[in-house]
């Protein structure tokens, strides 16, 4: 398969292709968000939103631990099929989906105790208005999640630029500090994983 549709397919999945695609991030990704979701401790008091939730494969240790997951994605393909396969938890009011960007999140402000974000960072069309946004919807306290392969590992992958966006590290920092982030810090399971995992708080008060 061409490069460019597997990164158009990454980028936003759409039809058969998309549901084909789903799966595969689902296996590849599976140590990077079970590491992730672990760095959230979650308790059965939380409210958590994963930001573009993909295949969906954080959503069963979400639901199963948090007392409400909210999911927003662009890729319809994926909120179909997350309504289906997590029916029981909307109906019960511990889950919803919604279609939507990271730059406009549908959410009132201070909705979320957590965030959790994994290899979505290369498709936001800027950092500062993501985090800007998951800052505003995150409760005083508040922490995000955000994984990510970072910049050098993606340019040697080859992935078309207009597509997507490679992130350094000290980039991501950056724009977390500059968002009123604080508390900020990487963790990886081993010192050689290829990925990273950043964590950020929203302060108790932001005077």
């Amino acid at each position: 398969m061409p490069l460019r549709i597997i990164a158009q397919q990454l980028s936003h999945p759409t039809g058969f292709l998309g549901r084909v695609m789903g799966r595969l991030m689902n296996r590849n990704n599976a140590k990077m968000n079970a590491f992730a979701v672990d760095l959230l401790n979650l308790t059965p008091i939380d409210r958590v939103l994963d930001v573009g939730f993909g295949g969906g494969n954080t959503l069963p240790s979400l639901i199963a631990q948090a007392e409400f997951v909210a999911g927003i994605d662009r890729s319809q393909i994926m909120i179909r099929q997350a309504k289906a396969r997590y029916a029981d938890a909307i109906a019960a009011g511990r889950a919803e989906f919604r279609h939507g960007t990271v730059e406009a999140l549908p959410f009132e402000a201070a909705s979320f105790d957590k965030i959790i974000t994994v290899n979505t960072i290369y498709f936001w069309r800027s950092l500062e208005a993501g985090f800007a946004e998951a800052h505003r919807v995150l409760r005083p306290g508040g922490c995000a999640v955000v994984g990510f392969l970072p910049k050098s590992h993606m340019d040697r992958m080859g992935m078309p630029t207009d597509i997507f966006t490679a992130r350094a590290l000290e980039e991501v920092v950056s724009a977390l500090e500059n968002t009123k982030f604080v508390d900020i810090r990487m963790e990886r399971p081993q010192p050689t994983t290829s990925w990273n995992i950043v964590i950020a708080r929203r302060r108790l008060t932001d005077s």
